[in-house]
């Protein structure tokens, strides 16, 4: 069945997609800086800027899933995601792995409209720019014939255990489940799309065991239309007994929290996903595999589930 490498195994992504592969009976390679104990697979340790250490990672490889983070920093991503990117694509073609590439949505940029495979990038951040780079030199490979990946696109997530990689997760469960309102960014009245980590993470694994996937761009499920804040909210509250009123944090303040925060700092040129309607749509994912992504009522009853037996504060 051949051995299914996720780099960045200890990321939201791979513990989603990792029990998924593991039902399956596949053989499972899990890398990370700091590696892993889990019984069954291979754990290895690697550094994704180190050649040699990535080549080693990846030999043997049948699919390889990268599925790191980075620090939220736009100076370590100009110095850190082209590195990683290269040595991960020629770690594939000298292994004869493919690639599936678990990458966000800012090459796009601020879209007037629904944001489909084919919006052209047009970043409006710094880091919208390196991720822009970062798919040119993947799909420029793609076009080539040099290797056989698969780019697979997600916005912000939630689902159960993603609590402080999920701004869902840090605005909405967290402060519910230690009785506070929930607070939103800028403007709770536009519509925000989410992906439900347990549809992507399904959806990776679709992709990466479909032959015809390969060569192309997908956008991973998200329930249409997209709900507002106040509506995401009000949800939430239903299921964690919480009250449904939401604190706004206004652009002025994130920019005052950015002064002594760093993450708060280099978030702020992402404001436009919050402050603007933000469309995204897996219309294409859906109509070639036949996939419904989870309505929000049932996805988010089950991530309040969740929070309220394993969340302590």
């Amino acid at each position: 069945m051949g051995l299914h490498t996720l780099l960045g195994a200890n990321g939201t992504i791979a513990n989603a997609l990792f029990p998924i592969l593991s039902a399956k009976g596949h053989q499972i390679r899990l890398v990370s800086r700091s590696s892993r104990s889990v019984p069954g697979v291979e754990n290895m340790s690697a550094n994704l800027l180190n050649r040699e250490q990535v080549f080693k990672a990846v030999e043997g490889s049948d699919i390889v899933y990268l599925l790191v983070g980075i620090t939220y920093n736009a100076k370590v991503w100009q110095a850190e995601w082209p590195v990683i990117i290269h040595n991960v694509i020629e770690a594939c073609k000298a292994s004869n792995a493919k690639l599936v590439f678990f990458d966000n949505v800012y090459m796009y940029g601020r879209v007037d409209g629904v944001i489909t495979e084919d919006t052209p990038y047009h970043p409006s951040s710094k880091k919208g720019a390196v991720r822009a780079e970062v798919a040119a030199t993947l799909q420029s490979e793609m076009r080539a014939g040099k290797i056989n990946a698969v780019i697979a696109r997600a916005v912000d997530f939630y689902g159960p255990e993603v609590v402080d990689k999920s701004a869902a997760g840090l605005l909405v469960f967290t402060n519910m489940a230690k009785g506070k309102k929930a607070q939103w960014f800028i403007n709770p009245d536009v519509p925000r799309s989410y992906n439900y980590i347990p549809d992507a993470a399904r959806a990776l694994d679709i992709l990466s065991h479909d032959e015809s996937a390969y060569g192309q761009v997908w956008h991973l499920p998200s329930v249409q239309p997209a709900a507002t804040g106040r509506q995401f909210i009000k949800i939430a509250a239903k299921y964690m007994n919480a009250s449904d009123k939401v604190t706004v944090l206004p652009k002025w303040l994130l920019k005052m929290i950015g002064w002594f925060n760093p993450f708060m700092h280099d978030a702020y040129e992402m404001n436009y996903q919050d402050e603007f309607p933000f469309l995204f749509s897996s219309a294409k994912f859906e109509k070639a595999y036949g996939f419904v992504p989870t309505p929000y009522e049932e996805a988010i009853k089950t991530t309040a589930d969740w929070f309220k037996l394993n969340y302590r504060p």
